[in-house]
């Protein structure tokens, strides 16, 4: 059944508020975008909308929406003193860090043009987006920590449609861009939530099968890669479905098709070779590769965006090392739309992929409690990023190494080696 979901989004915001969120009665809830850009595209204004009402008809205390324009964020790149991107706003952080601690909800929604910096100073996209991560780095432990919770979903906008479907007439391409969204969703299922129910059940499957392995690291080869990631003793893989520390379960991402863990900070060794283009900071990254040495980054290659790529491993230390390795099937529904959509919420659910920087600590048992020296003890790794990038195809093969010297398939060909 196809869906017009640009007429349907009251459908989708109780999706986001039942399902994705989990929304507590007498909860807050904070929407919010891309905070580089100061927050959610006024293109997404329909769906906030749909969410608010949905909201309080599930009883939410207080609804409110951080909007931000990215012509401001150009305008800023062509009227600004050069040596005033190291700014950023006095008052959001610390908002976010209060939100957070009150036990209150987030949603990220993503509307935003994937070229929106594209030939803008490189110097210039590196330093806004350094500053934007170091100053928001308080918030974004406290979501690794899943202090509450928390979603991230897409809204489509004209620019990222026409960036998704160049071939398709102008007044196409936005409706295709809803319907795709609402397609890779489930919201053409017969009952959306109960749809997603049963996926949220069998992804908690395979991470379940996972932890009982208990591997101690995942090789991967395919064209251009041959890697090899250390697992800390005490990983935890994580599938869909979360809980807050104030006792929520929650879903994370819509769409979702992985389960991840986290990697040991020093344990990386080989060559990864990405197998779909980065949007990083608004200007893209192509064909590129990664040397790890000891798990850090010691050589980087890319056809297209190399001083960008260069300049996010250098954000910080903990920037040129791992934070998440995520295993996706090929033949998830994102990657058989044969569509790149220059959008890391969908691109990451379209192939396995892993993020340089910081780790989120639930993916280790008894993180959330642990002091950040604890952590890194452990293996944990923190930065001020974590940016996922995608290195999945029909080519690729995982396997799962034993701490007794075994080796199990856990992929092949990009599927999963075995049924559950």
């Amino acid at each position: 059944m196809a869906i017009d979901l640009q007429h349907a989004l009251p459908g989708y915001a109780e999706l986001i508020v039942r399902v994705a969120l989990n929304l507590r009665r007498g909860q807050r809830l904070l929407i919010l975008g891309p905070l580089a850009y100061g927050g959610v595209s006024f293109e997404a204004a329909p769906l906030v909308r749909e969410v608010t009402a949905s909201a309080y008809r599930a009883g939410a205390s207080y609804v409110e929406a951080i909007w931000g324009d990215e012509l401001l964020t150009l305008r800023r790149f062509e009227h600004a003193p050069r040596q005033s991107f190291d700014e950023f706003s006095r008052w959001l952080p610390d908002a976010l860090v209060e939100h957070v601690r009150a036990g209150d909800a987030t949603l990220s929604i993503y509307a935003n043009d994937p070229d929106l910096l594209a030939g803008q100073p490189t110097d210039l996209v590196t330093a806004m987006q350094r500053t934007s991560s170091r100053r928001l780095q308080p918030f974004r432990e406290l979501v690794s920590k899943n202090e509450t919770n928390w979603a991230v979903v897409a809204a489509a906008s004209a620019k990222w449609a026409a960036k998704v479907f160049p071939d398709l007439p102008a007044d196409r391409q936005l409706p295709e861009l809803w319907a795709t969204i609402g397609r890779l969703c489930r919201l053409d299922a017969a009952d959306p939530v109960a749809q997603w129910q049963s996926h949220i059940a069998a992804l908690a499957a395979r991470a379940e099968y996972l932890n009982r392995k208990r591997f101690s690291a995942l090789r991967y080869t395919a064209p251009g890669t041959s890697l090899t990631i250390g697992l800390p003793d005490a990983h935890v893989w994580i599938s869909a479905r979360s809980e807050s520390r104030n006792g929520i379960a929650f879903t994370a991402n819509i769409p979702t098709e992985e389960v991840f863990t986290m990697p040991h900070k020093d344990r990386a060794d080989g060559v990864v070779r990405s197998t779909k283009p980065l949007s990083y900071g608004g200007t893209l990254i192509e064909n590129f590769s990664l040397h790890f040495v000891s798990g850090r980054v010691v050589d980087v290659k890319a056809e297209r965006g190399e001083d960008v790529l260069r300049q996010l491993v250098e954000t910080d230390p903990g920037s040129a090392r791992l934070g998440e390795v995520a295993l996706v099937p090929h033949g998830s529904p994102v990657a058989q739309s044969g569509l790149l959509f220059y959008n890391t919420l969908f691109d990451e659910n379209a192939a396995s992929h892993v993020a340089l920087g910081s780790a989120y600590k639930f993916t280790l048992s008894g993180g959330e409690g642990m002091s950040d020296e604890t952590f890194e003890a452990a293996g944990g790794n923190r930065s001020a990023t974590h940016v996922d990038f995608m290195i999945g195809s029909g080519a690729l093969d995982v396997d799962g190494l034993g701490r007794d010297g075994s080796v199990e398939p856990l992929m092949r060909r990009g599927e999963w080696a075995s049924r559950l």
